[in-house]
């Protein structure tokens, strides 16, 4: 059976199979922007102590804020073939879930650059969500992380995605 679609190109694997970094010194640089969220699944104990009050490492959600600004900055350290970019913002939110004790957490990376900021979207997330569960493992060791996904992006070849949402696809011209 035909393929209707071509198969993706994996960019980072050169011809012959090996791990490389993607040229991009040839691109324009444009606005872009990512969002990515992850989940963080606490017991009733591990969620009370996301109050400073009941945890004596201090206030979690301030600490996993901070950490997920400053691991975005590190992307380029934490995956290997990943460009080191300039970013202009980095936002990162938690927001509580106290009917499910849950914590999602929002992170957003802002710039102008030749590449896109998924990862480093990613990468802030995921750090948020790692920090808050070392600053509530003493309450409860079964704290669950996921799902950690992009949400969306803008800019670049491929334009905006947003998650959920169908690709669109080209009209086709009529008469054929």
């Amino acid at each position: 059976m035909p393929r209707s679609r071509r198969t993706p190109e994996l960019t980072h694997l050169d011809p012959s199979g090996g791990a490389r970094m993607v040229d991009v010194s040839g691109k324009a640089p444009t606005p872009r922007s990512a969002e990515a969220r992850a989940l963080v699944r606490l017991g009733p104990r591990a969620y009370a102590a996301l109050d400073a009050s009941e945890n004596r490492k201090g206030d979690a959600l301030a600490v996993a804020r901070v950490a997920g600004i400053a691991a975005a900055k590190r992307t380029a350290d934490w995956i290997p073939l990943c460009h080191p970019l300039l970013f202009d913002a980095v936002e990162v939110v938690l927001r509580r879930r106290a009917e499910r004790h849950e914590v999602e957490v929002l992170a957003r990376v802002r710039g102008t650059g030749r590449t896109g900021y998924e990862m480093e979207a990613l990468v802030a997330a995921s750090a948020a969500a790692l920090t808050l569960y070392d600053m509530c493992k003493a309450a409860d060791k079964g704290i669950v992380i996921g799902p950690v996904e992009l949400t969306e992006k803008s800019g670049g070849k491929s334009g905006s995605w947003v998650r959920g949402q169908k690709p669109r696809v080209p009209a086709r011209p009529r008469g054929r």
